[in-house]
């Protein structure tokens, strides 16, 4: 039952309701309360509101609850109207605060609320700041019987500046680190092991175009530290780092681009990174990273329509071949409108793209500006939520991958009654239950393992992604903001590659984790939603499971590193192995190659039919130089220079390896 108090104090006995320091908090219980004006000394810190610093008064309530309960703060009142109000709500005493709730701006025009839960005993410290205003107000607290939601966070201030879109490990310490930039400054907010960050300002050349679009990072020139790409209004940026990220060196490019969302991918699958732009109104571009030093500028390829509308591109294994596809979530809305079909462009294995959308029946008329791919059931392949950004032409699409095809599972997911609208469309596991979560259009969409979702009203807004406690479980960053996930008793485990072969972050390889849940899979990308840089590491609830059975990466180049039995709920890294010759084919009866050594085709005969199944083609050293899906023919190998080659076949039987020689 709702319960609500209202305490009555004469004023002349009692003539202000808070005090001005935490020291002196006045004891409260549920209620209604009037402050007379924010003018206390003692300002609030750490800030568990959004919005950040500003404050230079406060006034300061305590809260012991006689029970665990769930407890309402507002300012949302019909006296309140036109005032603006920001509160913070702490544990661990006035000597070592630690946020527990804060509010600016949930309510009606300015006014505050949040709603959480409250153990029985525990002391709260209450602080109201002026923020935006010091005049008075009245505000009410309001106790409910104790709310258990899937999953729930709160909020803490960190002093970060300019465009706040990254959330990436820019030291390599398997911890996540903040990123802001603006036109001549880096700000990297480094977080240390045992909590909290330490900041480093780095000035930087004056960019030509800063991030009003986007923002990803990745470690272009292999020297280990992540690089950034500013993606403005007009134009390319690439901030690239020195070996320690204590320096960067602007690049920009002379070309006109209205840029839209960036990534960074190894497009030829050359082991260098490349970068992809999307283009609002022209062909998209992309720069090609030589090796050498150079980003070559490429126009058109991956998605041609002269009028643009390309938005939220994300590059994901849709077809299990272990190369990296990329899909494109279009804007403009409307039938007819050439601009408005989103795209699917499958990756041949030999550095070419082919457009299958219709195909596989993803060519719809839309208006998105991301999607969200994942195995949201657990069977092995990705499929894809186009979340709206408005309900023109239709609203949220659920699309089961079908291995052939994408069937429209959207009736009856829950995202058929989901009216919640946003640009930005994001899916991680955030309460480690084994299942990819949708989080957008203001809320979180739980996934119950069936594909079938629940609608949750927990929204920490959008934002990069990533682990900001170092506690196994995601948290989200939404401006100066950071929305720290409460968690729960579920496992963990987290995936950090490192290429060798391929590019050095390990980005477009394959992870798979198995445990008694089953096998879980995610693609290591840079860039995902429409405008941030979340982690690059790959992230896997557990639920209850307290082992996990192997760790399998598929790389980019084609190698495959198994890690048995890894520990739990910490980071794994993975290193990409390499030998310096071809590894000892394996013997069991399944298949022969012939002729061999080959011309321009090579045949396979075995005792089961191998097509279907997924190859690669690796070199001596190592690299993958050829793949895809066998098809009921020979294998083309004309491309291929002679020398000696390696066929790996992911079949029926198991992974077979067969080498071969191709003749002069």
């Amino acid at each position: 039952m709702e319960k609500t108090l209202t305490l009555l104090l004469a004023l002349s006995a009692l003539p202000t309701l808070a005090q001005d320091q935490c020291a002196t908090a006045l004891p409260i219980t549920a209620g209604l309360f009037t402050v007379s004006a924010v003018d206390g000394t003692d300002v609030p810190f750490p800030f568990c509101a959004q919005n950040g610093a500003g404050a230079t008064a406060a006034e300061w309530y305590t809260y012991t609850p006689m029970q665990d309960l769930s407890i309402t703060i507002t300012t949302d009142l019909a006296a309140n109207v036109g005032d603006d109000t920001r509160f913070h709500v702490y544990t661990g005493g006035c000597a070592g605060l630690v946020c527990a709730a804060g509010d600016d701006d949930s309510g009606a025009g300015n006014l505050s609320a949040a709603t959480f839960n409250v153990l029985q005993g525990v002391i709260y410290l209450i602080a109201f700041d002026n923020r935006w205003s010091s005049t008075g107000f009245d505000f009410q607290v309001i106790e409910q019987p104790p709310v258990f939601l899937p999953v729930s966070f709160h909020q803490e201030s960190i002093g970060l500046l300019g465009y706040a879109n990254c959330v990436v490990d820019m030291d390599h310490d398997n911890l996540d680190d903040v990123v802001g930039v603006g036109r001549t400054l880096i700000n990297i907010n480094y977080q240390q092991a045992l909590g909290g960050f330490v900041t480093s300002d780095i000035t930087t050349d004056s960019a030509d175009f800063i991030p009003t679009w986007s923002l990803c990072a990745g470690d272009l020139d292999g020297n280990g530290a992540n690089d950034l790409l500013y993606a403005g209004s007009s134009g390319v940026t690439f901030m690239l780092s020195n070996s320690d990220a204590t320096a960067f060196t602007e690049v920009s490019g002379p070309e006109y681009v209205f840029c839209q969302r960036s990534n960074m991918v190894d497009i030829n699958n050359d082991g260098h990174l490349d970068a992809f732009v999307c283009h609002d109104v022209d062909p998209n571009v992309y720069y090609v990273n030589d090796g050498n030093g150079n980003l070559n500028f490429v126009q058109g390829g991956l998605g041609d329509v002269s009028t643009g509308g390309n938005y939220g591109s994300i590059w994901i294994d849709y077809d299990n071949d272990h190369d990296i596809d990329l899909f494109i979530a279009k804007c403009r809305g409307g039938t007819n409108n050439p601009a408005a079909v989103d795209e699917l462009h499958r990756n041949n294995g030999d550095g070419t793209y082919t457009e299958v959308a219709s195909s596989m029946n993803l060519a719809d008329y839309h208006q998105s500006w991301s999607a969200a791919w994942a195995d949201y059931d657990n069977d092995g392949d990705l499929d894809i939520l186009i979340g709206a950004s408005s309900f023109t032409n239709g609203g949220h699409k659920l699309m089961r991958n079908d291995g052939s095809t994408f069937t429209n599972i959207t009736p009856g997911s829950g995202f058929d009654t989901f009216t919640g609208t946003t640009n930005e469309w994001t899916t991680h596991d955030f309460n480690n239950d084994g299942y990819a979560d949708v989080l957008g259009g203001g809320d979180m969409m739980m996934n119950n393992g069936d594909l079938t979702f629940t609608q949750v009203n927990v929204d920490p807004g959008n934002g990069p992604i990533g682990d900001l406690n170092n506690d196994g479980f995601l948290d989200v960053l939404n401006g100066t903001t950071m929305h720290l996930n409460d968690g729960n008793d579920n496992n963990w485990l987290r995936v950090h590659t490192v290429g060798t072969v391929s590019n050095k972050n390990g980005i477009g390889a394959r992870v798979e984790v198995t445990s008694a849940l089953g096998t879980q899979i995610r693609d290591i990308k840079s860039g995902d939603g429409f405008r941030h840089m979340s982690s690059l590491m790959a992230h896997f609830g557990l639920g209850t499971d307290t082992h996990v059975d192997q760790v399998t990466v598929y790389w980019p180049s084609g190698l495959v590193n198994v890690v048995q039995t890894p520990a739990i709920n910490e980071v794994l890294t993975v290193e990409e192995s390499i030998s310096t010759a071809l590894p000892r084919p394996t013997e069991p009866p399944g298949i022969t190659l012939f002729p061999n050594p080959a011309g321009d085709e090579l045949f396979l005969q075995g005792n089961f039919d191998p097509y279907g199944s997924v190859f690669s083609v690796l070199d001596i050293a190592g690299k993958r130089v050829l793949g895809g899906t066998l098809m009921n023919a020979p294998l083309d190998v004309s491309a291929l220079s002679p020398g000696t080659y390696m066929v790996r076949i992911d079949s029926p039987i198991g992974t077979i390896e067969r080498r071969f020689a191709k003749a002069e």
